[in-house]
């Protein structure tokens, strides 16, 4: 049991995120695909606050390249998600 509670926490930032998605994938699964849309958006924006906030030997995988490119890719493409999902017309759907 001590491995695995190890080894969740130092992934816990991508187990966080990863939560994030896979609530993203259910609502587009149920068809509330632009509610799963914004909750997309939203996986991609903690991950850059988590990146920004943590170090990198905390952070894990999340860190990629540099820290000032993975959180500004992270946080700019999340908030076109999230601002492309806010915008697009429901045509009648919730």
């Amino acid at each position: 049991m001590g491995r695995a509670l190890r080894f969740a926490r130092l992934n816990l930032p991508l187990i966080a995120v990863t939560l994030v998605i896979a609530i993203a994938v259910a609502l587009v699964l149920a068809d509330r695909w632009r509610r799963g849309a914004f909750v997309f958006g939203g996986a991609t924006i903690l991950a850059g606050l988590l990146r920004w906030v943590l170090d990198d030997s905390q952070v894990g995988v999340l860190a990629v390249r540099s820290k000032g490119f993975d959180v500004g890719a992270l946080l700019v493409v999340g908030g076109v998600i999230v601002a492309l999902a806010a915008s697009i017309d429901p045509l009648g759907t919730g």
